[in-house]
């Protein structure tokens, strides 16, 4: 087994999550061929490199592609993700934060226009923009990605659904509107979030408890080990998102275990 690949004990975990249908196509693979294509998608995700590059040893890469694209299709690698983090998420306050992704030359070249595949222009190129609401730990829970330049509060409604019960979100001033303080007031939620300086009324918050928001900026730095998402290769915005997915759904494994 080489660094980075499933465990036995992972794919167990893994694999009673997996939707033969919508995987397989009713093909009917064997378990371990299964096991090997989706070690090679996660080889791909470690080193973002070209489908092509992905070592023979996980089978055949168009093979390993054209699996990775028919579950982004089918929302498998979503689903995953979102169905750990209802297991395991830790319930009472939320964070929600973003962060900007430099996009390769390779995710600017398709067809479709930019703003459809969640790509904006900056100095310095194309960038894109990761939304994430995460639990008390800082352990994601939903994403959501726009165009670089979008403003953070843009991503506020998409990602406000809260699983189970909250005391309080927790987020930085770029989250300082008078809609997202009125929608949390009317769900009776606490907003720990700072104004901004050109507030002519100064906003309280609960300074002690606004400190765990770093755990949502240390998730963003493990999730950007993984260099196909600290860069963006992907042309199609549900491909990007869905390597998102894959990392989240193989952060949220460990805990899987720990419990």
């Amino acid at each position: 087994m080489s660094r980075g690949d499933l465990s036995e004990a992972d794919w167990r975990v893994l694999k009673g999550l997996l939707p033969i249908d919508a995987a397989n196509r009713g093909r009917g693979r064997r378990p371990e061929e299964n096991h090997s294509i989706i070690n090679g998608i996660l080889w791909r995700l470690r080193c973002g490199t070209p489908w092509r590059d992905v070592p023979p040893k996980y089978g055949n890469w168009n093979t390993i592609y054209r699996r990775f694209r028919r579950c982004s299709e089918a929302g498998v690698w979503e689903a995953v993700s979102v169905t750990l983090a209802e297991i395991m998420a830790d319930s009472g306050h939320y964070s929600i934060d973003s962060t900007t992704v430099r996009a390769h030359v390779s995710a600017a070249g398709g067809k479709k226009g930019t703003r459809r595949r969640a790509l904006g222009r900056s100095r310095g190129g194309f960038t894109s923009k990761l939304h994430c609401l995460a639990d008390r730990r800082g352990r994601p829970l939903a994403f959501h990605l726009t165009v670089g330049e979008a403003a953070d509060c843009k991503a506020y409604d998409t990602l406000i659904t809260l699983p189970g019960s909250a005391a309080g979100v927790l987020a930085d001033k770029g989250y300082d509107a008078d809609a997202i303080r009125a929608d949390l007031a009317n769900r009776n939620i606490e907003a720990v979030i700072p104004g901004r300086s050109n507030r002519r009324v100064k906003i309280e918050y609960d300074r002690t408890l606004y400190k765990e928001r770093n755990q949502i900026e240390r998730f963003f730095g493990r999730l950007k080990i993984n260099r196909a998402i600290a860069t963006r290769y992907d042309q199609l915005a549900e491909s990007f998102l869905s390597m998102v997915h894959i990392a989240s759904a193989r952060y949220w494994l460990k805990f899987v275990h720990a419990a």
